[in-house]
């Protein structure tokens, strides 16, 4: 059995976060939905397969590429968001239907998991939550587990866009130099300096960014931090401007969600997300980029 001691979501939204104790207590509930994200970015299949040895019952996998992204044309970045028609229809194949509480997870500090926490936010979907520390923190804590695949009945999903929850590398170059926006890279900070790029053709950021990587919102076993210590974080980096002024960006649009997602526990709502990230920025040699440690308290 689970540990019923574990730790439940934090201050802040009930809907952002779900302890493994509380899914436990959901797991043969018809109107919870839970849903593998676990993938590695250097190995496509690894998570697939991951889920496949081993997944918390009941669970249905989600691929990054596949099922949370749009076909790559080399200019819209690593990780571009599908279309509205597109989600309806993995969404509803994954059995999300209007009253469903979904709970999505990966192996420990939820950064996969928080994509489709995010994108089921931009289309109308407020159901939604991501498992505290993951599958790592399911199997500390006891909680059986099951292997194989696994499907459930499709539904009948209907988006409602949010328009104001993603921006545009358009709107983010009109952004450029105002300071009444924040942009937040969620990057780690040599990846934001420009020290090592690992994944993109180009190093560096977006001129004027600050740098909040998203490593810094959990603990070290991948359990978000306390809201208040989210919240005194996150101030530090936005320095007086609010989080409805504030873009979010990473490589691809993954990451940034793990921000907005602390954003949220931390009752800083409001913020935008970049999607195309810097892997699109930087596909345009005509954009502006920036190298090195930037605006002081990045």
């Amino acid at each position: 059995m689970i540990d019923s001691s574990s730790r439940g979501p934090r201050a802040g939204p009930a809907s952002a976060l779900v302890a493994p104790a509380e899914l436990l207590a959901h797991l043969d509930d018809e109107a919870w939905v839970i849903v593998d994200c676990r993938f590695d970015l250097a190995a496509p299949s690894a998570g697939e397969q991951a889920y496949e040895q081993a997944h918390i019952p009941g669970a249905v996998y989600a691929h990054l590429d596949r099922d949370l992204s749009a076909p790559v044309t080399g200019r819209n970045g690593r990780h571009p968001l599908p279309d509205v028609a597109a989600m309806e229809a993995t969404f509803g194949r994954l059995g999300i239907g209007p009253d469903v509480r979904v709970v999505a997870y990966d192996q420990d500090t939820g950064m996969f998991a928080s994509r489709l926490w995010w994108m089921l936010r931009y289309v109308g979907h407020d159901h939604a939550a991501v498992l505290d520390g993951g599958f790592a923190a399911w199997v500390r804590a006891g909680g059986p587990t099951r292997a194989g695949r696994e499907q459930r009945p499709p539904r009948v999903f209907r988006a409602a866009p949010r328009a104001d929850m993603v921006v545009s590398a358009g709107d983010v170059l009109r952004l450029l130099g105002r300071r009444d926006w924040r942009l937040v890279d969620a990057r780690a900070p040599e990846r934001y300096a420009g020290l090592v790029e690992p994944i993109d053709p180009v190093a560096g950021h977006i001129p004027g960014a600050r740098n909040h990587p998203y490593q810094t919102n959990v603990d070290e076993r991948g359990a978000f931090l306390p809201a208040p210590a989210l919240r005194a974080r996150l101030e530090e980096t936005l320095a007086g401007i609010p989080p409805e002024r504030t873009v979010v960006y990473c490589g691809s649009g993954v990451s940034a969600c793990h921000d907005l997602l602390a954003m949220e526990v931390a009752g800083l709502r409001g913020a935008r997300l970049y999607a195309g990230s810097w892997s699109e920025w930087c596909a345009d040699p005509s954009r502006p980029i920036e190298r090195g440690a930037g605006p002081e308290g990045s």
